[in-house]
């Protein structure tokens, strides 16, 4: 019913729309201020990024909080810049997920596969990261699901580990499958043009 709820919200939310070098971009701007962006593979229907942002208390809009897909690193543009870049050795953890499954990678973990425990925590509505020698921890929830208010299961999460990146993937519930296919219906019905003219849907 959750499931069907968020659809509907996104149904009924003002959205437009237009195409550009191979994807498909949709804006949506939510009645409470919310907006969500979203860019899908033309070709494949794969959605590559999804990102949020929110007004703060004096109605200015925030940074964009980036849910999937990964930041586009720009070069440094002077000293300062370069000072307070992040370590490229330091672990990286970015969403890209599959028609199958939700996705994570976490790079530039050396570790070996039996070094990592990877579970769910149903009553936390979360997943948990560690690794036995206590050199990495991280906490994750998958919003997808707690938008849709799906319990999580332990026998759909999994792991593999290669070139020094942890790949942890959660197989989507049927709910959350049907839910993608209808979205990417109504995207569909939406008039997109590779020039930005969009069409604005506000029912």
């Amino acid at each position: 019913m959750a499931a069907l709820s968020w659809s509907q919200r996104l149904r009924e939310t003002q959205r437009n729309g237009f195409i550009e070098t191979g994807r498909r971009k949709v804006h949506y701007l939510f009645p409470d201020g919310k907006e969500m962006a979203e860019e899908y593979d033309v070709t494949t229907d794969q959605l590559l990024v999804r990102k949020w942002r929110v007004r703060n208390a004096l109605g200015a809009r925030g940074q964009w909080q980036l849910e999937v897909g990964e930041e586009v690193s720009r070069p440094a543009g002077g000293l300062e810049q370069q000072l307070i870049q992040e370590s490229s050795s330091n672990p990286i953890f970015m969403r890209k997920d599959t028609k199958s499954s939700f996705q994570w990678r976490i790079r530039n973990l050396p570790y070996p596969k039996n070094v990592y425990s990877v579970t769910v925590e149903p009553e936390h509505r979360r997943c948990l990261v560690k690794t036995s020698n206590k050199k990495y921890y991280k906490s994750f929830d998958i919003a997808d699901m707690d938008r849709c208010q799906l319990p999580l299961e332990s026998s759909a999460l999994s792991f593999t580990h290669a070139n020094n990146t942890l790949i942890i993937s959660y197989q989507k519930p049927k709910a959350i499958l049907q839910l993608e296919a209808e979205v990417l219906r109504e995207l569909k019905k939406m008039k997109m043009s590779s020039e930005g003219d969009v069409e604005c849907n506000t029912q």
